[in-house]
């Protein structure tokens, strides 16, 4: 049977703080890959727990005008994220992944503080941000100890029980068409489907994205 691999290939961060300052390596840990499986490959998804979900934003604005907080995407294939909003601080992580999804939970001039999905918080230039709306599938699900990763259904429509699409592997981004509240329409290289909406991290629960 047919596997889609490396299309969506995507690297934990590399934490480099105190290491470089140390004069250590960095170190690279989690999935170094992410695939998507045709229709009808079979399903292999450990039990686990999902995190609590982002809380949708408050009424309000930052002072760019913009919500706060709210869901952005990475520019580059290289963005360094520092202790503080500024050149003079030092790196804690460089993102290696183009289009990874983050969380926008403060400004200061032309920095932003992010979160990350796995709840890091630093700080990054707003340039290397965009706001083409993404997420990733359930990467709560992804464990280093796991050989196997668990596959998610991509739907034909926004329905419990209307067909699969393709079989997607958590951990792969999506990027986000429209939401619902309930479900969202993503795509997913040559792939378009449905996904549920609590299934994604990179939209709030409840959220309509249009």
């Amino acid at each position: 049977m047919e596997m889609l691999s490396n299309s969506f290939a995507m690297r934990r961060p590399i934490r480099c703080a105190a290491a470089v300052l140390a004069g250590l390596s960095c170190f690279v840990g989690g999935p170094a890959s992410a695939q998507i499986q045709p229709k009808g490959a079979p399903q292999t998804a450990p039990a686990a727990t999902p995190p609590v979900p982002a809380q949708p934003p408050a009424p309000g604005a930052a002072p760019s005008g913009q919500p706060m907080p709210r869901f952005v995407s990475l520019k580059s294939d290289r963005v360094n994220m520092r202790t503080g909003p500024g050149t003079e601080y030092p790196m804690q992580w460089v993102y290696r992944r183009a289009g990874l999804p983050v969380e926008v939970v403060r400004e200061y001039e032309a920095w932003r503080q992010v979160r990350d999905a796995e709840g890091a918080t630093g700080w990054v230039l707003a340039s290397l941000l965009s706001g083409r709306r993404t997420a990733l599938v359930e990467p709560w699900l992804v464990k280093p100890e796991t050989a196997v990763v668990p596959q998610v259904a991509l739907k034909t429509d926004g329905r419990e029980g209307s067909a699969d699409v393709a079989q997607v592997e958590a951990g792969v981004i999506a990027n986000v068409r429209t939401c619902d509240g309930r479900w969202c329409f993503v795509a997913i290289g040559d792939f378009r489907g449905y996904v549920q909406q609590n299934k994604l991290w990179g939209v709030y629960k409840g959220e309509t994205v249009r």
